[in-house]
Order: C-alpha cells, then structure tokens, then sequence
C-alpha cells in the first residue's frame, strides 16, 4: 500500500508554465541544436539541384459495348470504369512501355545532337569533361523511368497524368510527351489487332490473286494468238459468265471463311484462358441444331436469289422472286437474333467485364463463320452444276471456255477480294483508340523544386522539434531533484531553498562559501536566514533544538556550504553558535575558514588537546568552530563512543545552537550514529544533482535510526530558470537600491529574527 502511495505520488502533472521554464532552463542546447539544423537546411537549400517538372494529361476512354453490356443499375456503371481505368495504369506503368519509350529517347538523343538538354539518361559514370556524353542502355533507362516517373488518376475521372521530373526542362518535358505518344501508339495497335490481322491476310490474298489473273490473261492471249478459237457463241459466254461469278463467290466466300477461321480460334483461345467453362458452353451454343438450320436456310434463301439475279428467265418476275426472298432472309435472320441475344443475355448475367466482351465477339464471329461455311458449301454445289453444263459444250470451243472461264473467275475474285481489302483497310483506319492527349507537357520555365523557403522553414521547425525533444527526454530520464515541488509531492518537508551563489570572488580570494558573513544584502544570504527561521520553528519548545545534524545523501552535495552559512545565520542573531567538522573522512571546515586543521575534535577526544584549543573564533560574531583533528582509523567507533556524547552534551550546555557537519549518510554510517545523538537533521539535497531515490533511501534510513527528522534543504537552486516564481520574491525583498537602505534592512532582518 505504501508502494502503490508512492506512485501516486509521483505521478505529476505539468502545466504549459512547467514545460516553458523547462526549455529555458535548457535554453543553450535549444538553441544550439536548432542553429545547427537551420544551418544544415539552408546549406542544403542552397547547394540543392533545381528539379523541372513536366505533366501530360491523356483521357481513357473506356470501349463502348452494346445494349447488353449497359449496367442494369446505371448510377454502379463508374465501377468498372474504375477499373478499366486501374487496369490501363498498370498498363502504363509496365516494363513494355518503360522499354518503348527508353528506346524513342535513344533515339531522339542520337537524332536531336544535343547531349546537353539531357541528364536523366546519361552515364554518369563517365567524365564528361574528358569524354562525349553517353547516354545509359535502354534497359537502364527503363528501369529508371520507373522511379523517376510518376503515373496518376484525377479522382473521380477518366484522366492521366504523367508527371516527370528532371534537372533539364528539355528532357522532361520530351520523356512525359513520349510516354503519352509510346501508350497512345500501343493502345491503338491493340485496338486495331484483329482488323490488322485482317488487312494483312486479304493484302495477301489480293497479290495472289492478281498474279494468278495476269497468268490467266497471258495463257488466253497466247491460245489465241497461236490461231485457235477466238470467240464463242452467246450461249457459251453467259454460261462462262454465270460460272464464274458462282466460281468467285465461293472462292471470295472460302478465303472470308479462312479469316473467319483465325479470328476465331484466337477468341476461342484467350476465352480458353480466362473461363473455360464458358468456352465450353459456346462451343455447344454455336452446334445447336435449331441454331444451324435457321442459319442452313438463310444461306440456301442467299444462293437461291444469286441464281435468280443471275438466270432472269423470262418467264418468271425475277423482281418478285427476289422480294419474296429479301423477305423470308429478313424474316429467318430476325429468328437468329432473337436466338443469339438470348444467348447473350444469359453470358451477360453473371460473367466479368473481360469475359463479356470476349463472349460476344466470339458470338458474332462465330454466327458468321457458320454462314460462311453453309454458304460455301451451297455455292460449290451451285458451281458443280454450272461445271456440268459448261462440259457438255463442243470438243472444239471447250478448251477455249476453260480458258476464258478461268480469266474471269479470277478477275471476279479478285474484284471481290480487292473490295474486301479496301473495307478491312477502311476499317482499321477507322477504328479509333480509347486514348486522346488532351495536354502535351510543355518545357516548364521555372524550377518546381526545391522550395527553398520551404526547406529552410521545415530545418527551423524540425531543429526545434529535435530541441524540445532532446529536453523533454533529458527530463524525462533525469531522475534528479530539481526543484521543491520535487521533494514536496513526496510529502517530505522542504526548510528553504538555496540559490546558486554567484558572483566575483573578494578580496582576491579563490572561493567565498561564507556568504552570509562576506555579503549579507545577497540573495542567498537571505535564503539562509529565512532557513535559520524555519529551523527555528521546527519545534514548538525552542530551547529542545540546540543540537543539529546536517548531512547529505552523496558527496558534493553542499552540506558543508549549508553548515558553515547556517550557522553564521544562527550567530547574526546574537546566539552563542558552535559549528563542529563531525567529517572526519574527508573534512573541509578548516579550508573554508582557513585555519589548520590540528588540534581538532578527534585530538580532544584523545584527550590530545583542550577544549579551549579546539574552539576557535571565525571572523563573524558569536560563531565558533571546531576543526575534525587528527583524522582517526575508526571514524565510526569514535562518534559512537560515550566520549563523543558527553562532548555534544558539553557543548550543549555551553552554546545556544550546535552544527555537526557530517558526511553522505548513504556513503557511511557515520551520519546515522550522529543523528541519534542530537536534537535534530537537516538532508541537504543539490539541484539537478541528488537523485529521487537517493533521497528517498537517505530519509528512509534517518527514520529507521529513529532520529529526529527536521526537512530538506534545495540547495544550488536557480530562481532565474526554476519552475516555481521564487526568484521574484527573494529579488524584490533582498536586493538594495543603495548602501543606506541596504544597512537598514540587514539590521531590521536580525531584529526580527
């Protein structure tokens, strides 16, 4: 329970005031500590490198889909804006563009001749006064962008912005415009693969098919000019003709088919990748038999109309036949997108954004790659049975009809190849991407960084803060005595506290400890004469408190310092005082009144010398002193013997007050055996010096010696700087404004007390 009182005890509670008198208590080191981190902020802002910073803004648009992609609640549609979004950054940020664009700016630098405008990208490690410039490998220069470029989403929009930064405005500005142009570039390619491929393919195709027609052409020329055949009867040519269109058209329809095919199976296989299972489940859509007979008969209606356009037999209204057929085709196809987009609504339910776009490109690929293969195969039959007549023509004009034939099939086909191309070319050009620059970064005129001010004012503050911080743990961890509210918050009683004793020395002395004897109108003078009141009143019967005990808790405490004055206090009074050297390890008295150290108390007590030669006069009134003598081997034994309690009863009797000054009571037990021998101690306790515990051990040991307990003495206090305004009162009350006043107070003092 007296532990947990403790406790409570010392826990304290600071007010702004306390903190405030804490740092100008410690006002060098603040200061200090916070010159020295302005000083290292200004060098730095100073000497720092000017950075230029350079922005580009794109807008990424995200692909627009049909009806069925639409979010059924439209207010959750910015979701996967979002991470379309999200997703295109990381894009942005890969190592494939970070390459791209460190190769762009290899090349601009061997281009521009400028190695100046750069600094990002040039190898430091050579001496560029020596040596040309030379600008770092693309690999270096990619993975560098990646700290040294900063990729961002505007909250809430669909914008980017590319911020770099570099010492050369130039190269800034060039690395975030090639940044915006090396994405925009890719976005489109990827934008524009399928319709690429495509173009590709049939580009292929039209050159084959021009070469096979110039073939042909050449072949009919020289069949005729070796003087065969050179024309055909009427009937022979509309067959030839209505052949080769039926001819072209498969043909045109089988290598449709053929792009058909590989668009398709790259579908089929990043759908394979991303949900097999609705892989799967396409596959068995696309087979269903209701969903290939209605495709059967649009094909069969498509052919059927082709022969009618193509024979236009008199006798029949080749206008209505055709209408009938746009009319069924148009009936039947309606049926088929009725069936597809329910089939789409069913994927679009549940499946990821990716996975439903994927899903209806497939559809729509696969609807017709199935229409291209019923097609083909109803054409073929059509040109199987125009092959049948054009082999029942005369032996004699049949060789020129193959020839003939094949000229205009391949001329039809490649007209029909060639439209297909110039569509696909069409197409691709026509497929915009999902990325506009709606900001090119512009040379930036002035430095972004560094804030100097900024620099400066932030080495102020975190010098100040490193300041108070370094005091507040220095406190913190200072387990000393500062100052009496330290000692009162232990409910142990504070007589007075001392001030620092500052001041020039006098008369050319070294130090001047007597300072109530050699200035009497100082404030630390009155500080003693108003403990000398306090020790006083101690105890209600005066005359029961002749004898005091004045020790410490460790050395260099100020125990000798507070004795000596103490006592000269006692003396100003007019009383008889004694003040004994009861150190009799390391005594000190004689120093400080200069005087010899033999014969003392320990030689009196030997019976070595006389009362009379041990008491000797100081320089004040009614104030003697007794040296500690001859310093014995057993300082312990003789302040316990019967010879030194009838000493102390002697002078008892023959002075009005007595100061033992004694040494640490924790060090020895020489103060112990003392304080059971008089009226009454006094703990002195320095300033910023005695520990807590240290004091708390030395009053614990006094009580269980069951020695009169009189208080503590603060010693070596600073009023100026403590956390108490005590400085103030001594100040005013003690300090004279001239000789006469100063005179007049010191007599009317020692009146009073």
């Amino acid at each position: 329970m007296e532990e947990i009182n403790k406790n409570f005890q010392n826990t304290e509670t600071n007010s702004l005031k306390d903190y405030l008198n804490l740092i100008r208590n410690n006002l060098l080191p603040v200061i200090l500590i916070t010159i020295t981190s302005l000083t290292v902020a200004i060098i730095y802002a100073v000497n720092a490198q000017d950075i230029y910073s350079s922005v580009t803004s794109l807008k990424i648009s995200k692909p627009s889909g049909n009806i069925l992609e639409s979010p059924l609640m439209p207010e959750f549609q910015d979701f996967g804006s979002d991470r379309f979004i999200a997703n295109e950054l990381e894009i942005l940020k890969s190592y494939s563009i970070r390459s791209r664009v460190a190769e762009s700016i290899i090349q601009t630098f061997h281009e521009t001749n400028k190695p100046d405008s750069f600094y990002l990208v040039l190898d430091k490690e050579f001496n560029f006064e020596e040596q040309p410039k030379k600008i770092l490998p693309q690999e270096s220069i990619a993975k560098l962008f990646a700290d040294r470029v900063t990729i961002d989403q505007k909250r809430g929009l669909d914008i980017v912005e590319i911020t770099v930064e570099s010492p050369s405005p130039y190269e800034a500005a060039l690395i975030a415009n090639t940044y915006a142009q090396e994405y925009k570039e890719l976005n489109l390619d990827v934008s524009r693969n399928q319709l690429t491929n495509v173009k590709e393919f049939l580009s292929l195709q039209r050159k084959e098919k021009m070469e096979q027609l110039n073939e042909a052409e050449d072949i009919l020329k020289n069949y005729q000019q070796k003087g065969g055949i050179i024309a055909l009867d009427a009937q022979a040519t509309n067959l030839i003709q209505q052949l080769s269109q039926f001819e072209a058209k498969k043909n045109a329809a089988d290598i449709e088919l053929s792009v058909s095919n590989r668009v398709l199976s790259e579908y089929k296989n990043e759908l394979e990748k991303q949900s097999p299972r609705m892989a799967e489940y396409l596959e068995s859509m696309s087979n269903e038999a209701y969903f290939t007979a209605l495709q059967e008969q649009i094909a069969r209606l498509q052919v059927n109309k082709d022969l009618a356009l193509a024979e236009k037999k008199s006798k029949i209204d080749t206008k209505t036949l055709i209408k009938e057929y746009d009319q069924k085709i148009t009936d039947l196809k309606q049926k088929l997108d009725e069936k597809i987009s329910v089939i789409k609504k069913g994927i679009f339910a549940s499946s990821p954004e990716e996975v439903k776009k994927l899903s209806q490109n497939i559809i729509e690929e696969e609807v017709k790659n199935q229409s291209l293969k019923i097609t083909s195969t109803e054409l073929a039959a059509v040109v199987r049975t125009y092959d049948a007549k054009f082999n029942q023509l005369p032996t004699t004009a049949i060789e020129l009809a193959r020839f003939q034939r094949q000229r205009e099939s391949l001329e039809k086909l490649y007209i029909l190849v060639e439209e297909k191309y110039q569509e696909a070319l069409i197409n691709e050009q026509s497929q915009p991407g999902n990325v506009l620059i709606i900001d090119a970064a512009r040379k930036a005129n002035q430095p972004s960084k560094p804030n100097r001010l900024l620099i400066v004012l932030i080495g102020l503050v975190l010098g100040g803060g490193m300041a108070f911080g370094y005091v507040f743990i220095r406190n913190y961890f200072d387990n000393t005595v500062k100052t009496p509210e330290d000692i009162q918050n232990r409910n142990i009683s504070v007589l007075a506290w001392i001030p620092q004793i500052e001041g020039s020395p006098i008369d050319g002395q070294k130090d001047y400890e007597f300072v109530v004897a050699k200035r009497p109108d100082s404030i630390p003078s009155e500080a003693f004469r108003a403990l000398r009141t306090r020790v006083q009143f101690s105890k209600i019967d005066r005359d029961a408190l002749k004898v005091i005990l004045v020790t410490s808790s460790a050395p260099q405490e100020g125990k000798t310092t507070v004795s000596i004055n103490l006592a000269g206090s006692f003396a100003q009074t007019n009383k008889r005082t004694l003040i004994v050297d009861c150190d009799l390890r390391k005594p000190r008295m004689h120093n400080v009144f200069k005087q010899a150290r033999f014969p003392g108390v320990i030689d009196y007590l030997f019976g070595q010398a006389t009362l009379n030669e041990i008491i000797r006069k100081s320089e004040l009134n009614n104030l003697d002193f007794i040296t500690a003598g001859t310093i014995p081997p057993n300082p312990a034994e003789m302040l316990e013997s019967d010879q030194m309690g009838q000493f102390i009863n002697d002078m008892r009797e023959r002075y009005d007050i007595v100061i033992l000054d004694s040494p640490p009571i924790i060090a020895v037990t020489d103060s112990e055996i003392l304080a059971r021998k008089v009226d009454g101690t006094i703990l002195v306790v320095s300033a910023e010096v005695t520990e807590i515990e240290m004091m708390e051990k030395s009053i614990d040991l006094l009580k269980n010696a069951h020695a009169p307990f009189i208080g503590t003495v603060l010693n070596n206090f600073s009023y100026k700087s403590g956390y108490g305004s005590y400085y103030k009162y001594y100040y005013y009350y003690s300090r004279p404004t001239n000789g006469a006043k100063s005179k007049s107070k010191s007599g009317s003092v020692e009146k009073k007390s």
